[in-house]
């Protein structure tokens, strides 16, 4: 299927060509492993590894990178604060970091590159730019870029660089728009530092946090390559800045598809700690939510469109996973029972691969690839209940769910429910009341499971417990 992705640089919806047919080199901004991840970072991350999955059903070969900023200001200071070395301190984050993507259900990537594994490139790279005219050492010991010798500075972000430009040089990592001006490639070193610093050719000190990500992105994927991707709020000047270096010291164009996601908001409002509904992934599990329940939130909305994450969306999320969960259960019975409604089957597995894949090709709209999967349980559903499908039909439609579940991740197709066992004894001990034909204590245990969210059905084949629907 032909592949449609809005890129950033151009505000226009493109088909996806890559460099090298069948293959495709994509750039994700990591984490600043200098605290744990909040949800809208990994808002970023589950969009990313939607489009992973996408190019990977395309066809492609992907080889995705995904870079850990462990040495900035942030972890810098953080770390010194704290009174531990800087790897010391990183790798605490680093580790919580992979157990929340493994949480919800992100591949993992090809690499992920440490920024403090790869300081040589970084110097070598703002060598290029010294030697090219576009780096320069300013009087208080940081090599700076010149913007003024880039004439396409701010073509990403579309910034007026002539207009707003304050004529001064920025040091720190981070900066507004108000602050277009000449950033830092190499800082020199000082005593807040403490002992993080490497040797230079200009004198001890560390990398800035653009050139990072523009050296690890070239070691792995080369000076060209396909497409890079973030959250908005690292358009400028993050990424801005990432072009300019990247293009001055090869001559060529760094990127040919820019994909941004949009922010996430709580409650309609932005997600802050002094507002208090900033939340980790580690916070929503203490909460007794799981990784496929905050996975299907944070992938409801069409990654360009702005999301309201609230509980109330993580609990409906929770209600329609079970009821996904329902509708697999009695495919897998069906598929048990002597084959009927092949051609039913055929159709409509047939019409819901070729809606979803259509949607999900369009610039990943997973909201109306979502849609297109209601209409099929639904219909379904509905052949179920008149006894349409069985047997090889419905191993069809459950072969149909699993293939959807390549690209978003919240199938449990071939997962089967685990019951704890003091719910089962509760089950055994119903079944022996109504052995016994005592029906009162039978309902009374039905009731008892029911209150704790466990619902027990009566079938040929013996009583089934299953997690109620909400």
């Amino acid at each position: 299927m032909g592949l449609k992705l809005f890129n950033t640089m151009t505000r226009r919806l493109e088909e996806f060509t890559p460099l090298i047919a069948g293959k495709a080199g994509l750039y994700t901004c990591g984490p600043t492993v200098y605290n744990y991840a909040h949800i809208g970072n990994f808002r970023a991350y589950v969009f990313e590894d939607i489009l992973r999955r996408t190019l990977t059903f395309c066809g492609y070969a992907v080889t995705q990178i995904m870079n850990l900023t462990d040495v900035d200001d942030k972890t810098i200071r953080d770390s010194q604060a704290a009174g531990m070395e800087l790897n010391d301190f990183t790798k605490k984050y680093k580790d919580a970091f992979f157990e929340d993507l493994a949480a919800l259900r992100i591949e993992p990537a090809e690499v992920y590159p440490a920024a403090t594994d790869h300081i040589p490139q970084m110097i070598l790279l703002i060598q290029q730019l010294i030697d090219k005219g576009y780096g320069y050492l300013g009087e208080d010991g940081c090599v700076y870029f010149s913007i003024d010798k880039y004439s396409d500075y701010g073509k990403l972000a579309r910034i007026d660089k002539e207009g707003q430009r304050s004529g001064t040089r920025v040091n720190t990592d981070e900066y507004g728009k108000e602050a277009v001006a000449d950033f830092a490639l190499w800082k020199k070193w000082t005593p807040a530092d403490g002992n993080v610093a490497w040797e230079s050719p200009w004198g001890k000190g560390r990398p800035g946090w653009h050139i990072e990500c523009s050296a690890m992105s070239m070691t792995y994927l080369g000076e060209h390559f396909d497409i890079h991707t973030g959250g908005v709020d690292n358009m400028f000047p993050h990424h801005e800045d990432e072009i300019a270096q990247s293009e001055c010291a090869t001559g060529e164009c760094f990127v040919n598809y820019w994909l941004h996601n949009a922010h996430l908001i709580v409650n309609g409002q932005k997600m802050s700690k002094s507002a208090g509904n900033f939340f980790t992934i580690r916070d929503l599990l203490e909460k007794g939510y799981n990784g496929r329940e905050i996975r299907w939130l944070l992938m409801s909305a069409h990654y360009r469109q702005k999301l309201n994450f609230t509980f109330d969306g993580l609990d409906a999320g929770r209600t329609v996973l079970r009821r996904i969960d329902e509708f697999t259960r009695r495919l897998k019975e069906a598929a048990t029972e002597p084959t009927v409604g092949i051609d039913v089957a055929t159709a409509l597995d047939g019409a819901c691969r070729e809606q979803f894949e259509q949607k999900i090709s369009d610039d990943l709209n997973t909201p109306e690839a979502l849609a297109v999967f209601f209409d099929f349980m639904r219909d379904t559903n509905k052949a179920l209940d008149e006894g349409r499908i069985a047997g090889d039909a419905a191993t069809i439609l459950l072969d149909c769910c699993r293939r959807l579940d390549t690209i978003l991740g919240v199938f449990d197709v071939d997962v089967e429910e685990v019951v704890p066992q003091a719910i089962l004894d509760r089950v055994e001990a119903r079944q022996a009341a109504r052995k016994a034909r005592d029906f009162a204590a039978a309902d009374s245990i039905r009731d008892e499971l029911k209150s704790q969210g466990w619902v027990i059905e009566d079938t040929p084949k013996g009583a089934r417990v299953h997690r109620a629907i909400d």
